[in-house]
């Protein structure tokens, strides 16, 4: 059973600490511990000191579990830290982290150098040859001493805290891989047609988290509104301590007047449906193609009742309780009582352990750069120290073996020698300079006897090469042999034939100066979508080709299609051209004559094509086409027919209407589209002898790998004899 290591997601709250560790066991994200602390004083009550609160919380989450060693993951409160999100212009991926670093200097209201800040591109984002396009970005900072503060409890305890995460941010996490995962990986984002909006409502004790987000893009406020809003009315109206006045909150059913309860705590509700409309509001008008759907309610206080009932009356839509996660297993966990009480808090704790399994949209974190800087060093500190004593043995080993070949190395034994070498050596060298000479001169007068004899078979080169081109041109077949009737009998949409209006071409002395990476980039996505299209794969070789080089030829064809029926999901437009034209560059064999009345087949690469691109990727266009089936003498003939009531031998009225009825043009969709093929030519005899000696190569492949007859066949086949 695979399994990875576990991640502990943890979030200080007002009232307690929740904690909760998460692995992934067989693709399932599976809740392997948890525990909820709860404070014995609220952190913002006047009496209760706050670090003592959290640090006896921690110290009894590390009593009650083990493991601390893993990755540990934490939140942060909303307000206490900016979350921007902003839509740069179209440009290079690569320029991004500049554009987000002047965004940041205009966003952030302080010193950078006093702030710590993360960024990353948001899902949905449209990225085409290195650019980005259609996208969003999300800029996330918060300042250098508050970030300190949240790590003091877990430094002042020695637990490494790897990743720092704001919880609004947890919480979007949460909700999308938990209700909105099969939206993000199966849609893709339309601007201007966006899917329904999700609002997520967190009431946490003293302050709330309000999201809203349709999986691609987010929303997000701190409502400065929360549970401890309706225990001081209680406290306020009925005259309570505090602690009676939360026990009663908790409690309100089973008070001896709930109705008293409710009324008492009633301005509370408006409130909170009072901020909540406004932040929706403000929402819809700066998105006016969002439509909120629905709202989803975490944290404790929705065990309050009728709560969701009186958000789902007064804001017009439908509310529930996050009172269970979807896709999070583990009935050792989930079966517990404690958690199942508390699950609607645990909601942050989950987009955290999600963060650290990898498994989250937000992976920005807060953690300042320089404490992962010494991590680093730690870590790699003992392996330096063991290079550095390996390598100085190894110079020292160096030192004493050189030190005692030199003692029994003398020069005057070896001047004798070394003399008759030199001799040698210079007697050598010469006959080398004359070797080389005839050497040049032979490939000279090679050279001189091919140009002689090859201009004939270069003369061929090009017709050849037209030849080869054309026969990879898609064309249409007809069973009878006649253009069908383009409306009735086969309409332009069925016709797969692909039109081409032109053929150009150019030159390289090195084709490296014509790939160029976003081209390599482009080329790369075509393959993809060719073995997706087409699922077949290409040859690893090919796959892993670096790209073309030396002298060639750049082929451009220009042409359309009409084979473009929105029937055809993914069979259409620049697809079909991939599909057929693609797949002959890349598989369909070229049969050409041999000189000797013989064809001779070849491969596209044999021939010297290679890397098939389709340069452009863009949609059909409706355009209007004289249609075939019109003729003009015909209609008038008909028309003056029926104007007549002189039916011509054979035609009814019906048959008469028909062609008064045949329009003079047709609107189809039709897709333009430049393809390009590299091309490096070489002569039909360099092919001839290249093709055999491959399948000369391939028979004696095959001969050393077929098994050798034993002593006891060679007896048996004689006997036969």
């Amino acid at each position: 059973m695979a399994s990875s290591s576990g991640v502990w997601g943890i979030e200080i709250g007002q009232s307690a600490l929740k904690a909760l560790r998460c692995s992934i066991v067989d693709d399932q994200v599976v809740a392997d511990a948890f525990d909820f602390i709860e404070y014995p004083k609220i952190l913002s009550q006047p009496e209760a000191v706050p670090e003592e609160l959290v640090a006896d919380a921690i110290t009894q989450l590390l009593e009650r579990n083990d493991g601390f060693n893993e990755k540990v993951v934490i939140s942060v409160p909303g307000q206490t830290g900016l979350a921007k999100f902003f839509k740069p212009p179209p440009v290079e991926l690569k320029k991004v982290a500049d554009i987000v670093r002047y965004e940041a200097r205009q966003q952030i209201p302080f010193d950078l150098a006093d702030v710590i800040w993360d960024h990353q591109m948001m899902p949905g984002s449209v990225i085409e040859e290195g650019y980005a396009l259609e996208s969003e970005v999300g800029l996330f900072a918060m300042k250098r001493d508050q970030v300190y503060k949240q790590l003091q409890p877990f430094v002042d305890a020695d637990i490494e805290v790897d990743q720092i995460q704001l919880a609004p941010l947890a919480l979007y996490n949460m909700i999308a891989f938990d209700r909105l995962h099969e939206r993000l990986a199966n849609e893709a984002f339309d601007v201007d047609n966006p899917p329904d909006s999700l609002v997520l409502l967190s009431i946490g004790t003293d302050s709330s988290d309000l999201i809203i987000t349709n999986g691609f893009r987010i929303w997000q406020r701190s409502m400065p509104i929360g549970g401890n809003h309706f225990t001081r009315q209680l406290t306020k109206d009925l005259k309570l301590t505090f602690a009676k006045a939360e026990h009663l909150k908790r409690n309100a059913r089973e008070a001896v007047d709930p109705k008293l309860i409710f009324q008492t705590m009633r301005p509370v509700f408006n409130d909170l449906v009072t901020e909540v409309q406004r932040s929706i509001g403000f929402f819809r008008s700066i998105d006016k193609q969002a439509n909120v759907a629905g709202m989803v309610v975490a944290g404790n206080t929705v065990k309050m009742p009728g709560l969701a009932a009186y958000l789902s009356k007064n804001l017009g839509f439908e509310v529930d309780t996050l009172d269970r996660f979807n896709r999070l297993t583990g009935d050792d966990v989930l079966a517990i009582p404690t958690f199942r009480d508390n699950a609607p808090t645990f909601a942050v704790c989950y987009g955290l352990c999600l963060q650290g399994l990898d498994l989250a949209q937000v992976h920005a974190s807060l953690v300042p750069q320089e404490i992962l800087t010494e991590r680093m060093i730690r870590a790699k500190k003992p392996w330096t120290l063991v290079a550095v004593a390996a390598l100085l043995l190894g110079l020292i080993g160096h030192y004493f073996l050189t030190e005692k070949n030199w003692e029994v190395t003398h020069p005057d034994l070896w001047d004798g020698a070394e003399s008759v070498v030199q001799q040698m050596s210079s007697y050598s060298n010469q006959h080398k300079t004359e070797d080389q000479k005839l050497e040049a001169k032979l490939t000279f007068l090679n050279a001189l006897g091919k140009e002689v004899s090859g201009n004939a078979e270069r003369r061929l080169v090009w017709l050849e090469a037209l030849r080869a081109i054309n026969g990879m041109i898609p064309r249409e077949t007809f069973p009878d042999g006649e253009m069908p009737d383009a409306k009735n009998r086969k309409p332009y949409e069925d016709r797969t034939a692909i039109h081409i209006t032109q053929v150009e071409t150019k030159y390289f002395e090195d084709l490296a100066t014509w790939y160029t990476e976003p081209l390599k980039q482009r080329y790369e996505e075509e393959i993809v979508n060719w073995e997706a299209i087409t699922r077949r794969k290409v040859s690893e070789e090919m796959k892993n080709a670096p790209g073309p080089s030396g002298p060639g030829w750049v082929i451009q064809l220009t042409g359309f299609h009409y084979y473009n029926s929105p029937q055809r999901k993914g069979r259409e437009g620049s697809n079909h051209v991939r599909n057929l034209m693609t797949t002959n560059f890349l598989e369909k064999p070229i049969v050409l004559p041999d000189g000797e009345g013989k064809l001779i087949s070849f491969t596209p690469q044999e021939f010297g094509l290679s890397y098939p691109l389709l340069l452009n990727d863009d949609k059909p266009t409706t355009v209007t086409i004289a249609n075939p089936a019109y003729d003009a003498e015909e209609v008038l003939k008909a028309q003056t027919a029926i104007a007549e009531r002189d039916f011509p031998e054979g035609k009814t009225l019906s048959d008469l209407e028909e062609i008064v009825a045949t329009e003079p043009t047709l609107q189809v969709l039709r897709l333009d589209f430049d393809y390009q093929v590299v091309w490096q030519p070489n002569m039909l005899t360099d092919r001839i002898e290249a093709k055999l000696k491959a399948e000369e190569e391939a028979r004696e492949a095959a001969e050393s790998e077929a098994p050798a007859e034993t002593p006891a066949d060679d007896s048996v086949a004689m006997g036969s004899q």
